[in-house]
């Protein structure tokens, strides 16, 4: 007799239709670099995965351009920068795009924001209204104000781009206006970092298996490396660094977030409440950073470009030493590196085991020459993993050589359904899942944790475009040494089944 209860697929795809509501996407900085390069091509790519059902989107910036000119400017940026899609998939698509300039005033960007609303199917209380401020930090609070003047703070969402204050007084004093017109569960404070499937894949890595949990601590591990260099300079950006640096730009968002997912104790479900609250006790048990354990490093040629002064004190690179002074932790050190025109890019989470206490192989069996086993996250947007360890060479006598694991998404036959990190954010947002956000809270101790530095920063010492960084670094993780170039290569797909 045939079963007529509906399967896995049919419940969980309910389940997401009840949770995203029809929902008016108001897209702040609509024609700027961040919406061109990821907030379109993303909203296109969950259109086409039908993950944007009953959606409208409304763009604004300070550009005088009509609803023609900006879905011109849109179908540009998707092909620059996102998938291919069909002719019949774009028509659909770029209907559901409107533009308002600001030069138009709040209350026209009102009208254009109920009159979506009214082309969305259900009541007006089912409808939600998803604003995202793709704009710079010193612009945030007028769009918070428009928004407040706009009557456009009921039943909506915020999301706020890093980085969020810099330092504690600010970033108090910037949660305490935005406070005064959103509910912190209405603000999406964004860090594209922790929408990558890698980071994600971390929190799976530990919690769903009995293997790793029981040795992620103090006994087994001996230190963690952080590690984001770019090859990327600062052209056209140094205005904007010139306010923030490479700590502030990069370490108290990203890499601290990072962290906190490779530190957190195992909270007691994986729903935003709960993360949040594992992640905040990391936060907390941080000791304050150290100055004497940061290097502060600014490439050459920075200095005396256009709106840079001859002096410069901004850190275009930093290294740090982070300690974590709780139970598990305590001992191991954390070792954070990210800078502009390094020598390669990367975004990699590399995990070092202590070694054996007592070798017993031979004089030149070159067991410990290759340094410890490492597990090691790649955080690409197709995730991978390696774990490393010593094996037996092949043969006669006692060689060993490091040898590896590795998993990698895009071998999955999942690999498909990938979403890239500001897809996946968004999507979340409309859905009201913190999960992946960071907290009034938790921003607020990251930046008390910091300000020993802020206050008292190590001078900025130069190296050359293209290096590893100033040599500095060497000293601050002694005895250990620094994972990248990462020495052992990801293996690259065969196609074979």
């Amino acid at each position: 007799m045939a079963s007529h209860a509906p399967d896995q697929r049919s419940i969980d795809g309910a389940m997401d239709r009840e949770e995203q509501k029809p929902t008016v996407v108001v897209l702040f900085g609509a024609v700027g670099d961040l919406s061109k390069r990821k907030l379109l091509p993303g909203l296109l790519h969950l259109f086409q995965a039908d993950l944007l059902n009953d959606a409208r989107i409304v763009g604004t910036s300070l550009e005088e351009v009509d609803t023609e000119e900006f879905r011109r400017i849109a179908r540009q940026a998707v092909d620059e920068h996102g998938d291919s899609c069909s002719e019949q998939v774009w028509a659909e698509f770029v209907e559901l795009l409107t533009y308002v300039p600001q030069k138009a005033g709040t209350e026209a960007l009102a009208q254009e924001v109920r009159r979506a609303e009214e082309l969305l199917p259900g009541a007006p209380q089912d409808k939600r209204r998803l604003h995202y401020l793709s704009v710079p930090p010193n612009a945030a609070l007028a769009v918070v104000k428009q928004l407040d003047d706009a009557d456009l703070v009921e039943r909506s969402r915020i999301v706020m781009e890093k980085p969020f204050g810099t330092d504690l007084e600010s970033a108090k004093a910037l949660n305490a206006r935005v406070h005064e017109v959103f509910a912190e569960e209405q603000v999406f404070r964004i860090d594209h970092f922790l929408g990558k499937e890698a980071a994600q894949n971390i929190l799976a890595f530990r919690f769903a298996n009995g293997l790793f949990e029981p040795i992620w601590n103090r006994n087994f591990i001996d230190h963690v490396q952080i590690d984001v260099p770019e090859t990327l300079g600062l052209e056209g950006r140094t205005a904007f660094y010139e306010t923030t640096g490479a700590y502030r730009d990069m370490v108290v968002t990203h890499l601290m977030q990072v962290l906190a997912f490779a530190a957190m104790e195992p909270p007691t479900s994986l729903t935003p409440g709960p993360i949040s609250d594992e992640k905040l006790k990391v936060f907390r048990s941080m000791k304050p950073l150290d100055p004497s354990e940061v290097v502060r490093g600014q490439y050459q040629g920075y200095r005396g470009k256009e709106e840079v002064a001859d002096e410069s004190d901004t850190e275009t690179f930093v290294a740090l030493r982070v300690d974590i002074d709780n139970w598990r932790w305590a001992g191991v050190p954390f070792y954070l590196r990210t800078g502009k025109k390094l020598a390669e890019g990367a975004r990699i989470i590399s995990i070092a085991f202590k070694e054996p206490p007592l070798s017993m192989f031979p004089e030149g069996s070159n067991v410990g020459t290759q340094g410890p086993d490492h597990l090691t996250f790649d955080l690409a947007d197709q995730s991978r993993m390696s774990l490393s360890f010593y094996g037996k060479r092949p043969g006669p006598g006692m060689k060993l050589d490091k040898l590896s694991m590795q998993f990698a998404t895009h071998d999955t036959p999942s690999s498909g359904l990938v979403l890239e990190a500001y897809e996946r954010l968004i999507h979340d947002a409309m859905r009201g899942d913190h999960t992946l956000f960071t907290t009034a809270s938790g921003i607020e101790e990251l930046w008390a944790k910091s300000m020993p530095l802020l206050e008292n920063p190590p001078p900025v010492r130069s190296y050359q475009p293209g290096s590893w960084g100033p040599n500095a670094i060497h000293q601050l993780i002694a005895p250990h040494a620094w994972r990248l170039p990462f020495e052992r290569a990801w293996r690259e797909s065969d196609g074979a089944g």
